[in-house]
């Protein structure tokens, strides 16, 4: 229960009408104790990833996002309450047209839109920090962080901000998931140090409650991964809320993962099988709430909670689609389908909800960007036969021909016996049809560079042996071409048959390509001594479309090279 004696702080709030019965005058109102009731809704969205506008089809994009939250915020504020918007972080890296201009359209939108605060995601370390700074200073909320430090120890975020809701201070801690060491480029990270956000939580919670929050909850950019089941991946909001004592975090408001939070009814270990539209029943961990809005803007999350007398209570919650669409049949006068030439039934697309009206003034502003960001990026490389599979999804989880493809012409470009490629430098699949630019920089935007490796057979086979044994899931997840072998993933090892066709030899010297994000320590892998030429991985994916001319997708299938033992699953080492 929480109890308050009414003081002159407390009679400030009278005059808003939240507490009744103090008389401005008295002196003597020390034995008088108050019970505080609000309501407040909390907005969230996580990994933007660029995606200022909506896509071909008409789907999310941030002046449909604004509309939304401002019709939210505008009803929740009638009735008294008290509406703040939180991102989970990852603004930065996902569409060409965000990328070219550092993702200022996406702070610009963010601004519009009138967010209260942001966690710090890993890839807001995609560029160098000077551009972070810059993404820094254009936002007019704070970019928390309480787990990143500069050489000094000094933070180089704030760990924190408070909020006044109608007289209940909320305080929110920002978090950012300690692999940002390895999955950020070492080159741009610098003399930042990531530590743990098990480590940082209970004393910051506890310092937080002692100068007079009510309320804590955290932003994250951690992950949310079931039952705590976060493989190679760092723990994530699951782990942290279990680390700590029972409810002395109130919520998190997640990002990272990449998916909706939304749990088997009864069931706090299992994801429930949700679609949009559906209702959404999040995680609760120890005493914790725990969200996530899935990515890109596709959903607005909604968190209405109640507080009344020191007890927090999450009345309702929703993941609100953002104009998101799906496929229907077409239907004739009688109901019955249309069918075309070949006797199929047609579809098409339509939106799932009632259409959300763009924004006028934020998609006005948001079109000059978009404009700019088009120029130049439509030219064709080649034409490509079937489809190059990058999805998320699969690409973490086994080899594809995408992953190969990118493998092959990276290993190429650098005259190399084999290639090895990060999954999470895999950020999309590209559909049959004209390749541009554009969609070499959707597939590969993180400005990596391609580079060399040596190593006697003994070596590689040791390299091999870490690499190829990440878990499935990670972005470290490898993908490899021109090397035939057995995993062990229990050993962690591998035995190799041959390297480029040869039969491999412990004794033989081998080249690789390996991106330069990988070679420097990146996702955990081995630090490298490389060559590095300086070719951009985008530049390299070009060069090796347009040589081809024609591009037929099949011919980069997984042709069984790598065989996974000791594992559930035959495509790689699956996460326990």
């Amino acid at each position: 229960m929480l109890n308050k004696k009414v003081n002159g702080i407390t009679c400030a709030l009278l005059a808003a009408g939240i507490l009744s019965g103090c008389n401005s005058d008295s002196t003597d109102n020390t034995d008088i104790e108050v019970q505080e009731k609000v309501t407040f809704t909390i907005l969230h969205t996580n990994d933007n990833h660029g995606r200022f506008w909506q896509n071909d089809d008409g789907e999310y994009g941030m002046a449909a996002r604004k509309t939304l939250i401002d019709t939210i915020r505008a009803e929740v504020e009638a009735e008294g309450g008290v509406a703040l918007v939180f991102s989970g972080g990852d603004v930065n890296t996902g569409v060409p047209e965000s990328d070219l201009q550092d993702a200022i359209p996406d702070f610009v939108g963010m601004n519009a839109i009138a967010y209260d605060a942001m966690a710090v995601g890993n890839h807001e370390f995609d560029n160098p920090l000077e551009t972070l700074e810059t993404q820094r200073d254009l936002a007019e909320f704070p970019m928390l962080s309480a787990n990143i430090y500069n050489a000094d120890g000094s933070r180089y975020f704030d760990a924190y901000k408070t909020f006044d809701i109608n007289g209940v201070s909320l305080a929110l801690i920002g978090f950012t998931t300690d692999d940002t060491a390895k999955l950020s480029n070492p080159e741009y990270i610098g003399d930042l140090t990531f530590t743990d956000p098990q480590d940082e939580a209970p004393t910051l919670i506890n310092e937080l409650r002692t100068d007079g929050a009510d309320i804590v909850m955290a932003v994250t950019h951690m992950g949310h991964y079931a039952d705590a089941a976060s493989g190679s991946n760092a723990p994530g909001d699951v782990a942290l809320a279990r680390s700590l004592t029972e409810g002395q975090l109130d919520a998190i408001i997640g990002g990272h993962s990449q998916n909706p939070v939304c749990m088997e009814p009864g069931d706090n270990t299992v994801y429930a099988d949700f679609n949009p539209g559906d209702d959404c029943v999040p995680d609760q961990q120890n005493g914790t709430y725990i969200v996530q809005a899935h990515e890109w803007g596709k959903y607005v999350g909604r968190a209405d909670f109640t507080y009344d007398n020191g007890v927090l209570t999450l009345d309702s919650y929703a993941l609100i689609p953002v104009n998101l669409k799906e496929e229907v049949a077409v239907l004739d006068e009688n109901g019955d389908p249309v069918l075309d030439e070949e006797g199929e039934a047609t579809t098409e697309l339509v939106f799932i909800q009632d259409e959300i009206t763009k924004d006028a003034d934020l998609l006005a502003t948001l079109q000059v960007y978009q404009d700019a960001g088009e120029a130049g990026l439509d030219e064709t490389l080649a034409t490509l036969s079937g489809d190059l599979n990058g999805e998320r999804a699969d690409v973490r989880s086994m080899q594809t021909n995408m992953g190969r493809l990118i493998a092959i012409a990276q290993s190429e470009r650098v005259n190399a016996d084999f290639g090895v490629m990060n999954s999470g430098g895999v950020r999309a699949s590209i559909a049959e049809g004209d390749i541009t630019y554009r969609d070499v920089l959707t597939v590969q935007p993180f400005g990596n560079t391609v580079t060399l490796a040596t190593m006697t057979g003994a070596e590689v086979k040791e390299y091999l042996g870490t690499v190829a044994t990440f878990t499935q899931g990670a972005g470290a997840y490898a993908q490899i071409t021109d090397v035939k072998m057995e995993v062990n993933c229990t050993a962690g090892s591998v035995d190799i048959t041959s390297i480029g066709g040869e039969v491999f030899s412990e004794t033989n010297e081998y080249t690789f390509s390996i991106p330069s994000f990988n070679a420097a320590g990146g996702d955990g892998y081995p630090e490298l001594e490389v060559i590095d030429e300086g070719t951009v991985d985008a530049d390299a994916l070009q060069a090796f479309f347009v040589e081809q001319g024609n591009v037929v997708a099949i011919d980069y299938d997984p042709i069984g090279d790598i065989v996974y033992t000791n594992s559930t699953s035959t495509e790689g080492c699956a996460a326990e």
